[in-house]
């Protein structure tokens, strides 16, 4: 049947129409459709059937098949107020079949409170040319409904408070014109639901607390142009959601509380347009959701207080546009942003997760992650190859970064350590320096570790010659002064070789390997032990004031003394420094 048609022209002639299955109509109809300019772009044939004969098939109880008829005015409102029904009654309807039919009327045609009987039900490549389509509360028995290829020229279309037993509910490759698409409050049984490849225009789309059950759900390819697509408080239960390469046009796209229960979710390759994008207080018991290379535009989107604990949900290579992210408080099993551009503040304060995934990222903006009003369980961090170009508000003891990263099962220690590096120049950027350190000790390990791993799989000599600089660097570097971030510690180390050079003194000359002398005698009755630890103050601190010397093997012993002396007061001095100057 021609669809592209601006408008049309209908001719009833008492000619005898004959189907291809047989059937006949005391009347033909010659419909005439014209293009945008008023020419002529075709016509088709119907039988014209009348309307009455209609309902009277329908009092009788019989099958009704108007396939390849033409039908103006049908309205059950109408039926049940002739034959004194009351407004809501359902009427019955057996064995119906409207395939390739035209539906024409001034208002509406008029299916309300209908009460299919088991089978299919079919209006499959069918025009509603005319005036809403009303289904509003209507029953479907067991069986396929069908609205594939169907035309909807008036685009207003209402099917609330509908029920459908087990079966298929097919609304593929058809076209609605702009207006109000209504399946509020629907239920669906057991079996597919597929609006793929449809095109709704502009307008209303509302699914809002309708019922999909097990099955599938399939949106795939699906065009609006723009509106109102709101599914909030919709139920679907285990359930193959599919979202992918639809098109959402500049439409508010509202998924708030919705229950997606435990089946796979794919928006794969969806474009929101810039329109507000929002799935707050969403919820499902397991699967997959995935965003992965869809499209959003300059809207907020909105995925704060989602509830799935269990379901890990994929932004990989997600393109957000401008406009605001947030996933305030929400909770996941697996949350990846993993190569995405974030261009605009991203709130991912997290109530829960057990991986945050924000690896190969480009962050230009402010990416939060801080905790103020709210514990985060984030159990592991993954921020490997990110580029951070503008801020990450992070807490070091809050969000657990240690843990967080080093709970990592597939990076290396290189990747590890350039993710505490990544953590450091960010803290020392946002002043928390504190955090810094900490950071800062954690990459100097880790690299540390990850080039003697690299050392000893070279083999050779290198596998027992790369231990001697990693112990010098463990000892000197970090046990000592923590990588000159505590000038504390350095200075506890300094107590600390200042009381073994004493003690080394004093064996040395218990034993006889060397003594400690005094060039003006012993004015002061000072004994051994005091003397040697006087000698390794006044050289250890480099004074010198020559009242005492070493003899023996305490000369080499108080050479090297020195040079410590030197290395320790400077690594205390770059220490302190470092601290005050920040």
């Amino acid at each position: 049947m021609i669809t592209g048609y601006t408008s049309y022209r209908v001719e009833v002639k008492n000619v005898k129409f004959i189907a291809d299955d047989g059937r006949t109509c005391p009347r033909t109809a010659i419909i005439t459709f014209h293009d945008e300019k008023g020419e002529e772009i075709g016509n088709e044939l119907f039988g014209a059937v009348d309307v009455n004969l209609i309902y009277n098939l329908i009092k009788e109880g019989k099958d009704l098949n108007l396939d390849n008829f033409y039908i103006s005015e049908f309205s059950l409102s109408s039926f049940r107020r002739y034959n004194g029904l009351e407004k809501k009654a359902l009427v019955q309807i057996k064995g119906f079949s409207a395939k390739n039919a035209f539906f024409d009327a001034k208002i509406s045609t008029d299916f309300t409170f209908s009460s299919f009987t088991d089978g299919e039900i079919s209006f499959e490549g069918t025009h509603f040319a005319k005036g809403k389509v009303l289904f509003n509360g209507s029953v479907f028995g067991k069986g396929n409904v069908i609205f594939s290829n169907t035309l909807f020229r008036d685009g207003n279309v209402e099917f609330t408070g509908s029920v459908f037993g087990d079966g298929d509910f097919m609304f593929k490759n058809s076209v609605v014109k702009d207006g109000i698409k209504d399946f509020q409050d629907m239920k669906f049984g057991n079996g597919e639901v597929s609006f793929a490849n449809t095109e709704f225009n502009s307008g209303e789309l509302l699914f809002i607390n309708t019922h999909f059950n097990s099955g599938r759900f399939n949106f795939k390819v699906t065009r609006i142009t723009g509106g109102k697509v709101d599914f909030h408080y919709s139920v679907f239960g285990d359930c193959e959601i599919m979202f992918e390469r639809t098109e959402f046009g500049n439409s508010r796209v509202d998924f708030r509380t919705v229950d997606f229960g435990s089946g796979r979710i794919n928006f794969n390759r969806s474009v929101f347009g810039n329109g507000e994008v929002n799935f707050e207080g969403a919820s499902s018991r397991a699967g997959k959701i995935q965003f992965k290379k869809a499209e959003m535009g300059s809207g907020p989107k909105n995925f704060n207080l989602m509830e799935m604990v269990e379901t890990d949900i994929s932004f990989e290579r997600t393109e957000f546009g401008d406009g605001d992210v947030t996933f305030y408080e929400s909770k996941f099993h697996v949350i990846s942003l993993k190569s995405c551009h974030l261009d605009h503040y991203f709130d991912l304060r997290l109530a829960k997760a057990d991986l945050l995934d924000i690896s190969d990222t480009i962050v230009r903006d402010i990416l939060d992650l801080e905790p103020y009003d709210f514990p985060i369980e984030i159990r592991t961090l993954d921020l490997s190859g990110m580029r951070l170009i503008g801020k990450l508000y992070i807490d070091w003891r809050h969000n657990k970064c240690n843990d967080s990263i080093l709970s990592q099962e597939g990076t290396t220690l290189r990747q590890k350590a350039d993710q505490f590096r990544i953590l450091k120049e960010n803290f020392s950027g946002t002043g928390k320096y504190e955090d810094e350190d900490e950071a800062y000790i954690m990459f100097k390990r880790y690299e540390a570790k990850s080039t003697l791993t690299e050392q000893k799989e070279k083999g050779g000599l290198s596998k027992i010659l790369c231990y001697i600089p990693y112990g010098f660097q463990w000892l000197l570097f970090d046990k000592i002064g923590l990588y000159a971030t505590s000038p504390g510690r350095v200075l506890f180390s300094v107590v600390f070789f200042w009381i073994f050079f004493g003690f080394s003194y004093y064996f040395m000359e218990l034993t006889g390997l060397g003594k400690i002398m005094s060039s003006v005698g012993n004015p002061d009755n000072l004994s051994v032990l005091t003397q040697s630890f006087y000698h390794a103050a006044i050289t250890f601190f480099t004074i010198g004031y020559g009242d005492t010397f070493p003899m023996g093997l305490c000369r080499v012993l108080a050479g090297f003394e020195g040079f410590m002396g030197v290395f320790m007061m400077s690594y205390f001095t770059v220490a302190f420094v470092r601290k005050i100057l920040r």
